[in-house]
């Protein structure tokens, strides 16, 4: 079992909008109704009701009310989420036989919920940890200053790099100061490090 790392802060980010990844999950799951669709009326012909056609318009039925579902929390200011839906699309191309695209819809399903996930930034005495996909991560050494300011992060790195982002809450003064100390002994210590 791995051990729980803690940090001495964490700074969140605003997300970055989703709309992008929204339309790419709503045009998958649309190819996938249209081709369960096709697929149940081609065999509903030929072989009537089979325990694998009444699976696969589950499927389909399923993938429907999860989109109608998603588009009402949308409506009442939420975050849609299409990752059950496009798990269900993944089942029903394995069973019909399509592979690679079940493959492809699961894959979809995992990373669709880590790119919508806020960006955060967590620092500790060791290092400075970012939650993308790959996880990110950068020692003291890598950074030349981080300041935490207006409800701006911004980070200087040595190779003439900066990245700055807007701050998801109203931080307070004070808990900007103490992260502002933190990162400024974190960097002392380090240049004392370099120097000896």
């Amino acid at each position: 079992m791995r051990p729980v790392r803690t940090f001495d802060f964490i700074v969140v980010l605003k997300k970055t909008s989703t709309k992008i990844v929204d339309i790419i999950s709503i045009l998958m799951l649309a190819i996938a109704v249209m081709f369960f669709v096709y697929s149940f009326t081609l065999n509903f012909a030929t072989s009537g009701f089979t325990p694998k056609l009444v699976l696969l318009n589950l499927c389909t039925l399923g993938i429907i009310a999860w989109v109608v579902f998603s588009k009402r929390q949308e409506k009442n200011g939420l975050s849609p989420n299409y990752r059950f839906a496009v798990m269900l699309a993944a089942w029903g191309w394995f069973m019909i036989g399509v592979w690679y695209l079940a493959i492809a819809y699961l894959i979809a399903a995992v990373f669709e919920r880590t790119l919508k996930v806020a960006p955060e930034y967590a620092f500790d005495e060791n290092e400075i940890v970012v939650n993308t996909f790959p996880q990110k991560k950068y020692s003291w050494n890598e950074v030349t200053n981080v300041l935490l300011r207006f409800g701006m992060l911004t980070i200087d790195f040595k190779n003439n790099k900066i990245f700055q982002g807007e701050v998801n809450d109203n931080v307070p003064l004070e808990v900007e100061n103490d992260f502002n100390n933190f990162c400024r002994q974190q960097l002392l210590k380090q240049n004392d490090v370099v120097e000896s």
